[in-house]
Parts: structure tokens; sequence; C-alpha cells
């Protein structure tokens, strides 16, 4: 699997034969990549980032981060989440069944390991995608909280990209038995032993994690916020990131950064993302990286050891 060059993607749609389509359950669920290869690669296998866009988002539009990290050596693949991208469409379990999305990546990593020996390999994720990145480290997510929400006992917090996404769930699935037991089985294990580091950029769903699974994270989390963000806001989501993981660090992008600083065509803080997307750069050269090459002494990381970074808060 290879392209001949950096700037354009290869992009194949893999589908998922143990879970359904969403919208034709005769057919396996599909999951779209976008996989970049190195020109000059930091060593061989190359270390490989697997990348998950947020909420109603592409792989493809999450080029503020793959560039920078192709660029410095690393192989890049990002997904197109099945329900929740807007190439192909929305559906409500795209964005409510959360735990999906961990499981996509571990499906590409099984089919990527099939085609040739996979490097070391790292998760990064925006948004919703920072839980994606997490969850396979070990995050899980609270069933009693999820399902509170799902039921209306709690309220779901607004999701501008799917008015009504709570409705249209409940008229494809009501709320039943066997939807209690898709909740419950959402809040099972689904880290993968092959991520040895995350990178959360503005991660959502902190407050719907637990504490317990949070402690249990072992490998290198790197945060970044803005702290102008009143989607994702920093008490609600990031903070029980950054204080309930052992091994996270971070810092906020700059007090104005808001949350559509990462995606809009026209950002406030258009050199936000920018910042963002170096930073993650040597952090995975850090933890992933090792060898030469143009991307570490672009990104000021000297060797492979980890780095200490100090905890920061707003």
């Amino acid at each position: 699997m290879t392209i001949s060059g950096r700037e354009q993607p290869l992009i194949r749609v893999l589908h998922d034969e143990s879970r359904r389509d969403l919208r034709d359950p005769t057919r396996p669920r599909p999951v779209r990549v976008y996989l970049w290869e190195p020109g000059d690669p930091l060593a061989a296998p190359a270390p490989l980032v697997m990348v998950s866009h947020g909420t109603g988002g592409s792989g493809g539009a999450m080029e503020w981060l793959t560039r920078p990290l192709c660029e410095a050596g690393f192989r890049v693949v990002a997904l197109d989440h099945h329900g929740d991208n807007f190439v192909d469409g929305y559906e409500p379990e795209g964005f409510l069944h959360v735990w999906d999305r961990p499981r996509d990546v571990s499906f590409v990593l099984d089919a990527l390991a099939r085609e040739q020996p996979l490097g070391p390999v790292g998760a990064a994720g925006f948004s919703l995608g920072g839980y994606t990145a997490v969850a396979l480290a070990g995050a899980r997510v609270d069933p009693r909280l999820l399902w509170a929400m799902l039921t209306g006992a709690v309220p779901l917090p607004e999701i501008p990209e799917f008015p009504g996404v709570l409705e249209a769930l409940r008229k494809k699935h009501p709320l039943d038995e066997s939807a209690r037991r898709a909740v419950d089985a959402g809040a099972a294990d689904l880290s993968d032993s092959r991520v040895r580091a995350v990178f959360q950029v503005a991660p959502g769903v902190g407050g719907l994690v637990t504490r317990e699974s949070l402690a249990t994270v072992r490998v290198p989390v790197g945060i970044r916020w803005g702290g102008a963000d009143t989607v994702n806001p920093y008490d609600v989501d990031t903070r029980p990131y950054l204080e309930h993981i052992p091994t996270a660090s971070g810092h906020s992008a700059g007090p104005d950064v808001r949350h559509d600083d990462f995606f809009a065509p026209e950002p406030a803080d258009p050199e936000a993302r920018v910042r963002v997307g170096g930073e993650a750069v040597a952090f995975f050269l850090r933890h992933l990286g090792h060898g030469g090459g143009a991307g570490r002494r672009r990104y000021g990381a000297e060797d492979g050891r980890a780095i200490p970074h100090q905890r920061t808060r707003p």
C-alpha cells in the first residue's frame, strides 16, 4: 500500500465484516482511510500515527495535523468514522455510539498489519477524536451516565452538526433492553496494545469517561485545548483527562483560541492549528520516533526518549 507522493493521500474504503452498515444492515460497516506515506521516513518500518476526526468532520479535512506529521517522517492514516463524517452523511449512531470509533481504528490497524509490518503506533484526535485516541489507551465511557443521556434523564449537550440526534436515534433504536445491552457493551475495554502514545486536541466526552479507567492509562498522553473553547469547555471535557490520566501533560493553545479555530476556513487565530500540529509532531518524535531525519531536526526532538512536561492549567 503506497502512494507516489506526500501531497495527496491514497484513499480506500475498508469493510468491517464484524459490524453492520448503519444504512443497510445487510452490508458490512465501511471505514474510509486516507494514507500518507512519508518521502523521508524516520525508520523502516516508519512510525505510524492514526488520526481521528471530530464530530461531523472527515479524516481528509485533518490536513493541519496529517501534513506536518508526514513531512516529519511519519506514516499517517486518517479515518472517516461511519455515520459521523460529512463525506457520506450522518446517522445518529455515528454521533452517539462513540465506542465504535476506537473499534474503527483497531480494525484499520489489523488491515494494515496484514499488508506489511507496522512501525511504532500512536493515535491523535481532535474533539470527539480525542476521546477516540485515548479510548485506545484504556479510557471507557460510563454506561450509566451514557444511558441517562440517551433516555433524557440527563440533558444531552447540543450537537450543532445534527440537531435532533437523540430523537433520530430513538426512531431507529427503541430504548429497550437491546439498546441497554449495546450501551453496556460500549463501555468495554477498547484499548489496543499497539498504541504507544496519544495526542488529544480540544478533546470531547471528558465528562462521560470514568475516572477509574483514566487512571489505568499508562502510555504518554499530550493534550492541547483552546482557552475560549465553548464547544468542549476545559472544565467539562479537558480537565478530566488532564487530571486523572497519570501520564497526561499539556497546555492551552492560547487564551483566545476557539474550538473552530482548528477547522474553520477562516479561523480567528489561523496560527493555532499550525502551532498545535507542530507540537504533535514533537510529541510523537519523542515517543515514537527513532533514527535521524529532517523532521527531528525541524521540530527539535533530539532523540527518542520521553521528555517530561509540566502540567499546566488555563
